[in-house]
């Protein structure tokens, strides 16, 4: 029994493995079949679009191609019709050049036949010349070389005198253009710039209310008398004048401390020799300040700009200088003012001009003594201290100690003497003055044939009378300028000196 269950049971598990292996392979074979078809459905759907796709691209992309085709073709068009045009271009130069080569031909070849031509004719004339030299030394006797000497020789007489003549006319016509255009620009200038006169004095003086207050200035057995020109460096002058002292020096600074001191003692009413150092000592400090703010004040009333401050000290000293008794502050602005003036009406920079006018004189203030002249250490301070080649070439040879180099060179040293030689802005002590009268006669008697000389106009005029029988009238304008020259070489003096060489005949009778 239970071996029939076990058989049944077996029995049945196989059959019923056996119908669903059966139903299992058809449903599953069906599925997949389906399955299959579905996924070969996909694949021709998906096939067909990827076709369109690239079909699509392929189409775009050879449009492209066609596009860009298209646009080399017409660029190799365009620079194939360019190539032709420049192939046209050269065959027409080509053809030009090939033309005018045979028109230079041409001409060389009627070139060469005229040159042939003119050898024939050159060798006819020679030929022809020949005959009538021949002919014309049968008929005067004279050798060609002869003929010739005395034809060149009459040529250069008459040149000579030609020329003379001519040479004198232009230097007239030039002289007077010269003089005139000359004494314009100078009257110009002076009247534009027209300044007071100043000449300064090697004295001071000082003024007191009583003989008292003199008493004190003197001090005991005149101790402080002895401070003050112990410490300023002056001589002070005590004497029976009322009301006043006189304060004695050769240097203005000297002077203008003692007297600002002196002011300042009376004033404060102590007078003992260490008060006098004291106040000495001050007063060089507060006037050291008062030549920079003057160098300052001069600089900006003139229109100067980027002056190196020891400059611009300098040109304050200049206050307290004098040049021939004229003060050098107003004779540096003076001289500025007339190079501006002058330069401008020149055509040169003014500036410049008006800069080298005010520093020519620099050498006249030294901070330490030197053997050099005052020009040449003028130049050498404005190089010390930056200024331009042009500045310093003008401030050293405004006296021709140096050669000048630049136009402003020449316009300071006139400047200088107009500046120098207006009537009052100098003044030399009487002997000096006579001993040069005196000088300037004698050097014009050194030479022969000179009767009577006058210096007149203070100096500034030499009048040299010689006799008609002893000198000719060439000889007589020679000798106005070999005295010139002698007079510039041995004598100093201030503007210049006018020479005037007299010759006369004179022939008289009396009617009776």
């Amino acid at each position: 029994m239970n071996i029939v269950i076990i058989i049944s049971i077996i029995a049945a598990l196989i059959i019923g493995i056996g119908v669903g292996y059966i139903l299992f392979r058809y449903v599953i074979k069906g599925m997949y079949t389906d399955m299959i078809a579905a996924a070969e459905k996909e694949s021709e759907v998906m096939k067909r679009d990827k076709l369109l796709e690239v079909k699509a691209k392929y189409l775009n992309k050879k449009n492209e191609l066609e596009k860009e085709t298209q646009q080399r073709n017409q660029k190799l068009q365009q620079n194939e019709q360019r190539l032709k045009q420049r192939e046209q271009s050269l065959n027409q130069k080509q053809n030009e050049l090939d033309r005018r080569n045979k028109e230079l031909d041409n001409y060389s070849q009627q070139l060469d036949n005229e040159k042939n031509l003119l050898a024939l004719k050159e060798e006819e004339l020679s030929k022809m010349e020949e005959q009538e030299i021949k002919k014309l030394e049968q008929i005067s006797g004279l050798s060609a070389e002869e003929a010739k000497e005395r034809l060149v020789e009459g040529l250069k007489d008459k040149a000579r005198l030609d020329a003379a003549g001519y040479i004198n006319e232009i230097v007239e016509e030039a002289k007077l253009n010269a003089n005139q255009q000359a004494r314009k620009i100078v009257i110009q200038t002076i009247q534009r710039t027209a300044t007071e006169t100043a000449i300064e004095n090697s004295v001071s003086v000082f003024h007191i209310d009583n003989d008292e207050v003199k008493g004190r200035i003197i001090g005991r057995e005149g101790r402080n008398i002895r401070a003050l020109e112990a410490a300023c460096g002056v001589e002070i002058v005590v004497d029976d004048t009322p009301e006043a002292i006189v304060i004695s020096a050769f240097d203005p600074i000297r002077r203008e401390v003692c007297r600002l001191a002196l002011h300042q003692l009376v004033s404060d009413g102590r007078i003992h020799p260490a008060r006098i150092e004291e106040v000495v000592a001050k007063v060089k400090k507060q006037l050291d300040n008062e030549i920079v703010e003057t160098g300052k004040r001069t600089t900006i009333d003139l229109g100067i700009h980027g002056l190196h401050p020891e400059l611009v000290r300098i040109v304050g000293k200049m206050k307290y200088r004098s040049s021939y008794g004229q003060n050098l502050l107003q004779h540096a602005r003076e001289t500025a003012n007339l190079c501006a003036v002058m330069a401008s009406e020149l055509g040169l920079n003014p500036k410049k001009a008006k800069r080298a006018g005010l520093l020519h004189d620099i050498g006249k203030v030294p901070d330490e003594e030197n053997e050099m002249p005052h020009a040449l250490y003028g130049a050498k301070v404005a190089e010390k201290y930056k200024e331009k080649a042009d500045i310093c070439n003008a401030i050293g040879s405004h006296h021709d100690e140096m050669e000048m180099q630049t136009l402003l060179a020449p316009i300071v040293q006139v400047c200088d003497a107009i500046s120098g030689a207006r009537p009052g802005a100098r003044r030399e002590i009487v002997e000096a003055y006579i001993k040069r009268l005196n000088d300037l006669e004698a050097i014009a008697m050194s030479y022969p044939g000179v009767t009577k000389t006058y210096a007149i106009q203070a100096g500034r005029e030499l009048r040299v009378i010689v006799g008609a029988d002893k000198m000719t009238d060439a000889e007589a304008d020679a000798l106005s300028g070999e005295i010139a020259n002698k007079i510039q070489t041995e004598m100093t003096y201030p503007g210049q000196v006018k020479i005037t060489v007299i010759r006369e005949t004179r022939s008289v009778a009396y009617a009776k």
